[in-house]
């Protein structure tokens, strides 16, 4: 079995992932308020921050784990792109796409 396989991540990892990028999607939302580009009490909105948030930050780890990089880093970048949400999710699109575009022969 691969050692970077999603499956054999255990829980504890998962929750770190999740919360930091968490975290980073509450302080979006956050943010978000105070600039008054979101509800107060839309906790839809909210929810769907946080989805969003949890949803790149696991991205961003598996493709920190595929690097290699140092745990310490990966957790950074995770809360980082959790705070992004979608942009970083763009982010993310782009650099692959512009990867595969590069290598695709012509």
């Amino acid at each position: 079995m691969e050692k970077n396989d999603p499956s054999n991540f255990d829980l504890i990892t998962y929750a770190w992932v999740f919360g930091l990028s968490a975290m980073g999607g509450v302080v979006a939302f956050m943010q978000k308020l105070k600039n008054g580009h979101a509800r107060v009490f839309n906790f839809v909105e909210f929810i769907g921050e946080i989805v969003t948030s949890a949803f790149t930050g696991v991205i961003t780890f598996y493709l920190c784990e595929s690097a290699h990089l140092d745990r310490i880093l990966t957790a950074a970048l995770v809360g980082v792109a959790g705070h992004m949400g979608s942009r970083a999710l763009y982010f993310i699109e782009h650099a692959v796409a512009k990867r595969f575009r590069d290598v695709t022969p012509k």
